[in-house]
């Protein structure tokens, strides 16, 4: 696990609200705090969509929201000229993203061993903030995928030109 704070917290904000740069991730759950507090469960609601309906295939056989369906809320929920006093992002790897990426660490773990692998973006106090984590289903002392995950989020953030410092 890692911290990382970001540099440009602006760049980063419009990235992750205004840009599709993450929404291949799923939105484990979200919490926004500006005239309000809002609390979103990103766990789906299977009987929601009809199969007819565009986001179907996308939802049908996911347990979590894929974050581009919920990103325009969240921009909806923080846009202003005020900011928020905080919020708390919890993004997940999907799960093709999350088998390749367990696949290609040369970790030796297998992608079932595997609950998620995620992102916790946090901003408070004017700071935003990224730890990485990793869930297992059992109990393991090996942090070799923990240590890949973590190279491969900086990796991530910097392709993208989004400046950080490590904490």
């Amino acid at each position: 696990m890692i911290a990382l704070q970001f540099i440009d917290i602006k760049d980063f904000m419009y990235r992750l609200l205004c840009t599709d740069l993450f929404d291949h991730f799923l939105l484990t759950e979200a919490k926004i705090s500006t005239y309000a507090d809002f609390t979103i469960d990103g766990r789906i609601n299977p009987d929601f969509f009809d199969p007819e309906d565009a986001e179907y295939e996308q939802t049908a056989a996911a347990a979590l929201v894929p974050f581009s369906l919920v990103r325009p809320f969240c921009f909806q929920l923080m846009k202003g000229t005020h900011t928020p006093l905080c919020f708390h992002f919890v993004l997940q790897l999907s799960p093709q993203n999350q088998q390749r990426t367990v696949a290609q660490s040369g970790s030796g773990f297998a992608p079932e061993e595997i609950c998620g692998m995620f992102w916790n973006l946090k901003y408070s106090k004017r700071q935003l903030l990224c730890t990485t984590g990793i869930s297992y289903h059992t109990f393991t002392m090996d942090k070799s995928l923990e240590q890949e995950w973590d190279r491969l989020t900086t990796v991530f953030f910097k392709n993208h030109k989004l400046p950080f410092q490590k904490l």
